[in-house]
């Protein structure tokens, strides 16, 4: 097996800040802030290795083998060697994602490849138990982990992730193109709809209104609202709190960050009550167990 994925990863990025987290034999994590003076289309990425693009904050677009994609901090992106991607950042830079990637070889040993390397590439979307473990992953390779037990969380994770992957009619979209009888030009009329929802959800600071995001993409709100169910299969509002508690869980994971009363007033939520009840729903812990977890790195989230 090689004994580490092959030269530098910013070579393989867009422009922007890295900062390598963990390397092994046949793995590498690390994570990129870009930071672009273009805001149009860059690349293509050479791709050596198999990749997963693990959203964190902020939102860009990847066009992997000629599909583009809205990569947010809900994203999750599978590409394999030879795949090639294009990135693009329309709403300006700053956005974070961690990127894993994986020797052939590496994979090629896991009994659960078959999801990976049977397709060319996935767009798709992790839910908050996934995002919370690549964010403990994230938190403690930054702290320091030695070779064994960097490895082993690598695997373990990238698991989790395999599993949870959707396969088939379960995919975003399918409920939208049964809907509409798979006409294709309002595939991509209602496809695109929901992509800029998202875009300009992201990008705000989640005090919009419903009103205000639907006059934004040119839709009334009740054609937005009922679209992007149908292309997403969830709601704008589920949505919308997918997002803010992932923003906010960078914040959480500062130990000396603002405290709870304002972190809930500067998110949109009606009160710290409010706040902690959204994130409960979400992660299956309360914020204040969420900063020990995060800032700390020293325990595992309890099992859901």
């Amino acid at each position: 097996m090689p004994e580490r994925v092959g030269g530098d990863p910013r070579a393989r990025t867009t422009p922007g800040r890295w900062r390598v987290l963990g390397i092994s034999p046949g793995m590498l994590l690390y994570q990129v802030r870009c930071v672009v003076e273009d805001p149009g289309w860059h690349g293509p990425v050479p791709n050596l290795g198999h990749r997963v693009y693990l959203g964190r904050s902020g939102v860009s677009l990847r066009r992997l083998n000629g599909e583009v994609n809205v990569v947010d901090a809900t994203s999750v992106l599978l590409s394999r060697p030879g795949d090639e991607m294009w990135a693009a950042h329309p709403l300006g830079d700053g956005d974070v994602y961690t990127c894993l990637e994986l020797t052939p070889e590496l994979l090629a040993e896991r009994p659960d490849a078959a999801r990976w390397l049977d397709r060319r590439g996935w767009d798709g979307s992790v839910d908050e138990r996934i995002d919370l473990e690549h964010r403990m992953l994230v938190a403690r390779a930054a702290a320091g982990l030695d070779g064994f037990e960097f490895t082993e969380r690598v695997h373990r994770f990238l698991g989790r992730l395999l599993a949870a992957s959707p396969i088939g009619a379960g995919e975003p979209g399918a409920e939208i193109e049964r809907a509409v009888g798979r006409r294709p030009a309002t595939l991509v009329a209602h496809r695109r709809l929901a992509d800029r929802a998202r875009e300009v959800l992201a990008a705000s600071d989640f005090r919009l209104g419903l009103t205000e995001v639907a006059a934004q993409v040119g839709a009334s709100p009740h054609h937005l609202s009922r679209v992007f169910q149908r292309v997403t299969g969830q709601s704008l509002t589920a949505y919308r709190n997918r997002l803010r508690v992932r923003s906010l869980l960078d914040v959480l994971a500062d130990a000396d960050g603002p405290p709870l009363g304002e972190v809930a007033a500067t998110y949109g939520f009606a009160d710290q009550a409010h706040l902690t009840r959204v994130v409960r729903e979400q992660v299956g812990h309360p914020p204040a167990r969420l900063r020990r977890l995060l800032s700390a790195g020293d325990a595992e989230p309890e099992a859901a």
